[in-house]
This record gives C-alpha cells, sequence and structure tokens, in this order.
C-alpha cells in the first residue's frame, strides 16, 4: 500500500508540473523540510570548479538529511548547475532534482547563497572553455584559481532572513521566468557519478539527519567531493564521517594553529625527558658521569683513576725510569767522603 500511495502521489506532482523538465521529482512527502541552515562556503580547490549548494534530501527510514554544497567538477565546459529545491502542491513537497543544462533552468525561487539567489546564477560565468568567478559572492583561493572578477550588482540586498527551503503555500511563492522556462526545455544532463556519491555519502552520517541534529548539520559543506568538511563556522567537521576530516592533511588552519602552541608548551619537556632516554645506550654512560662530576667533585676524580686504571699500569715504567735517578745520589756521597781525607793530610803538613 505504500509503495502504491508514492505512485500516486507522484503522479499528482506530475500533473500541477509547469512543464515535463520541471517535473523531475523523485519523491513526495507529506513533511515539510527543515529551514536551509547558514554556513560558510569554503573556497574553490580547483579552477574550473562549480559550487553546488547544500540541499535537504529525503530517506524513507530517517526522514530529512543534509548533503553538504561542495564543488563539483562540471561535466563539460559550458554547463552551468540548476540546484534541486522542494515544491509544495495539494498538501505534499515533491523533491526536484538538480541537473546540468547550458543556461540555468528554474530552482523553486530559493536563495541558497553564493551565486544563488532565487534566480540564475551570479557566481560567475564560462568565457570559453575557462570558467570566470565573480568573487564578490564565491569564495574561491586566489592563489590557486585566478580567473576571477568583481560584479557586486547580482548581490541580493533585499534578502529576506527566513531561509525557507521549498516553493508553495508556507515558503517561497517565484514561479518560473520565461528565460528559466526555455533553460528547463533544453537538453539537460543529470548530475554526475561524483555528485550522486556525495549525496549517498551524506545519508549514511548519522550526523547529517535532522532528527539528530535539530537541522544544524555537522558538515555544511565540503571543498570538494570526499574532501573536507566543514561545520556551519567554516571549521573542520570533527563529528563528522564525510570524507577526511582525522586525516592531518584535511585540518584546517584553525585546528593546526590550535594544537602548535600546545606542542610547543609540551615538546622541550617531552624532548628533555626523551633525550636522556634515547641515548640510555651511549651517551647514558657519559651523562650519568657528567651530573657525578659536577655535584661530586672528589668522586669524580675517584673515578678518575678508576677509568684511567690502565694508565698507572703503564706508568709504572716512569717510576722505575725515576727510581735510578735517586741511584745517582749515593755515588756522589763516597766522593764527598773522599775529598775531606784528602784535605786533611794537608793542612796537617802546612
Amino acid at each position: 500500500m505504500k509503495k502504491i500511495a508514492k505512485i500516486f502521489i507522484f503522479l499528482c506532482a506530475m500533473s500541477f508540473a509547469v512543464s515535463k523538465a520541471n517535473a523531475q521529482i523523485s519523491i513526495s512527502v507529506q513533511i515539510a523540510p527543515p529551514e536551509l541552515p547558514v554556513y560558510v562556503q569554503p573556497a574553490c580547490p580547483v579552477d574550473g570548479y562549480l559550487w553546488q549548494p547544500g540541499y535537504w534530501a529525503y530517506d524513507d527510514n530517517d526522514g530529512y538529511y543534509w548533503v553538504p554544497g561542495v564543488w563539483v567538477a562540471a561535466p563539460q565546459p559550458g554547463y552551468l548547475w540548476t540546484p534541486a529545491y522542494w515544491g509544495y502542491e495539494g498538501g505534499y513537497y515533491g523533491f526536484h532534482a538538480g541537473y546540468w543544462g547550458a543556461d540555468v533552468g528554474f530552482y523553486g525561487g530559493i536563495n541558497y547563497g553564493y551565486g544563488y539567489g532565487g534566480y540564475g546564477y551570479g557566481g560567475g560565468r564560462w568565457e570559453g572553455e575557462n570558467f570566470r568567478y565573480n568573487t564578490a559572492v564565491v569564495n574561491v583561493n586566489t592563489t590557486v584559481v585566478r580567473n576571477t572578477y568583481v560584479d557586486n550588482t547580482v548581490v541580493n540586498n533585499t534578502y529576506v532572513n527566513n531561509h525557507t527551503s521549498f516553493n508553495g503555500q508556507g515558503g517561497v511563492t517565484a514561479q518560473p521566468r520565461p528565460e528559466e522556462q526555455a533553460a528547463m526545455r533544453e537538453q539537460h544532463i543529470q548530475p554526475t557519478a561524483e555528485q550522486i556519491s556525495h549525496q549517498q555519502a551524506a545519508s549514511k552520517d548519522r550526523n547529517q539527519f535532522a532528527t539528530v541534529n535539530q537541522g544544524r548539520p555537522a558538515a555544511a559543506a565540503m571543498n570538494k567531493v570526499g574532501g573536507r568538511p566543514f561545520d556551519p563556522q567554516g571549521n573542520t567537521a570533527t563529528n563528522s564521517s564525510l570524507g577526511h576530516s582525522n586525516g592531518g592533511s584535511n585540518r584546517n588552519p584553525a585546528t593546526n594553529n590550535a594544537n602548535r602552541p600546545a606542542a610547543n608548551v609540551n615538546n622541550p619537556p617531552t624532548n628533555n625527558a626523551i633525550r636522556p632516554a634515547a641515548n640510555v645506550n651511549n651517551p647514558p654512560t657519559n651523562n650519568a658521569n657528567r651530573p657525578a662530576a659536577n655535584v661530586n667533585n672528589p668522586a669524580t676524580n675517584a673515578n678518575r683513576p678508576a677509568t684511567n686504571a690502565n694508565r698507572p699500569a703503564t706508568n709504572a715504567n716512569r717510576p722505575a725510569t725515576n727510581m735510578n735517578r735517586p741511584a745517582r745520589q749515593p755515588r756522589q756521597q763516597p766522593q764527598q767522603h773522599n775529598k775531606q781525607p784528602r784535605n786533611q793530610p794537608q793542612k796537617r803538613q802546612g
């Protein structure tokens, strides 16, 4: 019965679609998606990548889960991304999948930010096979991406801070413009395998589900599919299983800077403690004796003979050589005794 009901809902959703291109509804539910979370866009990591804004997807068992905004590669030069959106009609919320095309179609009038203000795309444009980024609304690493320009006219200053995530009663009430209807009739390319895997990965992380995060997903955005996940504040999402948030290469500067001071504080004691231990077999002998030498100098001297036990042995011959020198003195004494007897007779004769 559940499957039959879904088919019926799907057919009803198809009936009120503006056009076939706009009727790509993959699922319909009676529960509205949560509001769009506010998050910081990570910098574009590679020249030529386009921004896919985050969106709420739906799981039959566990409800809505957040698919992080991410930088992705276009299937071919000249193609732009039309984001997915939720529409509301007849008491049901229908999911319209995103697609690639030469022009941006209708995406419900939803203000996803970062160039997707509800109509078209102001985050950049193709010039031949190169994509130029409007740094007035998108974040790029200018050391990597150099094809940039600034156009502040696309900034929507009248945006109301309501973060509504669906089109229809109670949400955004925008209707497709003629140019958007034309874009919907153009040839489209469905989401790439990379984009599909990105959504599947989000569906496997419990911290992405609204029932767990209360509308504040652990990973709000990523710099690329399978790359580094970021929380809404733009820091590395440490409690997310997406990408490689626990890898050293994926630690953000804030995390690295935070760890460096800690490393500096602990390194001196740690290194000092380790060095003696590391030199247990070589310098230890010298290190063990050096303190003894500094504290107990006599003890050190006592040890020196011990260490030079062989030196006395080598010097044993030196005293022997010295022993011959005293032997010369007895020879001189008899000479003195002989001289005295000779002088005494001479005095008597005078």
